[in-house]
């Protein structure tokens, strides 16, 4: 029975992805986040949904919209560098000495991944479109986190959570990390219905749930990335002295509620002679041997396990082999310096972008809505790079289309800065100072330059008024 009503609502939203391509990039997310093919057990499992969305939005697209509504927004810095980074990994990929269906299969579906990245970033072009978005995927990845957070306090936490829904969240390590990263969302979502408490009441009872999941996958990983975010959340609250100290409580009690289990597995972080952990030093030993081999274009993607044993520095046993458990170093190693850089300039140009988002949401009353998702942008992308460190995920779907998102976010900011680029003196009260201040914003939009950021950029913000 699931399996029938999978297939036939995806078959029967057809029509409406092409007409409707943003409505194609909403059902495409679902199938990609939700996975609700794998919660069938028949035919919908291995039946390529996602495949027959992508095409009939990409077709709608052209059909329809591509006379007033971009692929994607080209002049953003972050498009441009996933355009780049593209190019690079496939140069990289065309020199590689191994090319089997194993590395055909990941290449393409790298390609796959960016091509619906810049896509998305071309629909999102006003705030509800990147409101429904964003509560899309928290939705979908709450879904699993309530899901695995009831499970656990039934069960008393006694059991670990082994592996996720599939796809890109299969093992769970990256199944953590998926949720980790959705605990921004749920948060800042949240904090953004200030009209309607109930909602931010729910967002925070799902977070809570979706934490409890997380501890229950027992991804070392996923707790480092977590811990990350939750105190960068608390550094950007304002509140800090409130938050840190709300903090402080919570990881006093963790250990007191925390199955032995759990405990027993967090225990080994620091241990470097602890067999998971020695293989992770190991395989970054090797990540710097295949780096300093082929510095400019690497060994080419999904090669590093190939070649795993042409660079390991100590005897292995027949047929073991290991990933980089790295995702900077898996970049590197795979595709080289050129595109290890390009990778690092997109997630450097998430802090420069939001915070610039931040400071006009804050000098902007009608765009304080931007400044809530500029803090969520921050938070996710934390919970991601750390995360990344210790787990091998370079390519991994969500990120880039976060990337995408931002990219509409600025887009959005964009537009919303030139339907009125005068601002008029506003009153706008700073946090914890009791002193009114005067805004101007520059009239001129001569005056405003661009920025590697994207976003126009006046100068200055803040005029003091005696």
């Amino acid at each position: 029975m699931r399996d029938l009503v999978v297939f036939a609502f995806v078959m029967l939203s057809l029509p409406t992805c092409f007409q409707r391509p943003f409505y194609g990039m909403l059902v495409f997310s679902w199938l990609a986040y939700m996975r609700p093919q794998d919660l069938c057990w028949g035919f919908a499992r291995t039946m390529r949904l996602s495949f027959f969305v992508a095409a009939a939005m990409l077709a709608g697209w052209w059909a329809v919209e591509r006379g007033r509504r971009k692929f994607a927004h080209w002049g953003d810095f972050r498009c441009v560098c996933m355009v780049v980074l593209g190019l690079f990994v496939a140069v990289s990929y065309s020199f590689a000495e191994i090319q089997t269906k194993y590395t055909n299969t990941y290449f393409f579906e790298f390609i796959k991944i960016l091509v619906i990245a810049l896509f998305t970033s071309g629909q999102i072009d006003s705030r509800r479109r990147f409101k429904v978005m964003a509560w899309t995927i928290a939705g979908c990845l709450a879904f699993f986190g309530i899901k695995g957070g009831f499970f656990g306090i039934l069960t008393g936490g006694g059991s670990q959570i082994i592996r996720g829904p599939g796809g890109m969240m299969e093992d769970n390590n990256d199944f953590a990390l998926a949720l980790t990263m959705n605990i921004p969302l749920l948060w800042y979502l949240g904090l953004s219905e200030r009209d309607r408490p109930i909602v931010a009441k729910i967002c925070r009872v799902a977070m809570l749930l979706t934490i409890v999941t997380i501890v229950l996958t027992h991804s070392r990983g996923a707790f480092l990335s977590l811990t990350a975010t939750a105190m960068w959340i608390a550094w950007r609250s304002g509140k800090i002295f409130r938050a840190f100290g709300a903090l402080a409580v919570l990881g006093v009690l963790f250990p007191l509620v925390a199955p032995q289990a759990v405990m027993d597995r967090l225990a080994t972080i620091g241990d470097t002679g602890e067999s998971s952990a020695n293989a992770r030093l190991r395989s970054w030993g090797t990540a710097f041997n295949m780096i300093e081999d082929n510095p400019i274009w690497g060994v080419g993607m999904r090669n590093f396990q190939p070649r795993y044993r042409e660079y390991a520095e100590y005897a292995l046993v027949e047929g073991q082999t290991y990933v980089a458990h790295n995702s900077y170093l898996q970049i590197w190693a795979e595709s080289g310096s050129l595109a290890f850089l390009v990778y690092l300039m997109l997630l450097g140009s998430v802090f420069i972008a939001c915070r610039k988002i931040y400071r006009i949401g804050r000098s902007r009353p009608d765009l304080q809505w931007a400044a809530d998702y500029s803090r969520m942008m921050e938070a996710t992308t934390i919970g991601f790079m750390v995360g990344a460190f210790f787990l091998n995920r370079g390519h991994f779907d969500l990120i880039y289309h976060w990337f995408a998102l931002l990219a509409g976010l600025i887009a959005v900011t964009n537009a919303e800065l030139r339907k009125d680029p005068s601002l008029s003196m506003a009153k706008v009260r700073r946090p914890g100072d009791e002193r009114t201040f005067a805004v101007r914003w520059r009239t001129s939009i001569d005056r405003v330059t661009e920025t590697a950021t994207g976003l126009v950029r006046p100068a200055p913000r803040w005029e003091r008024r005696t």
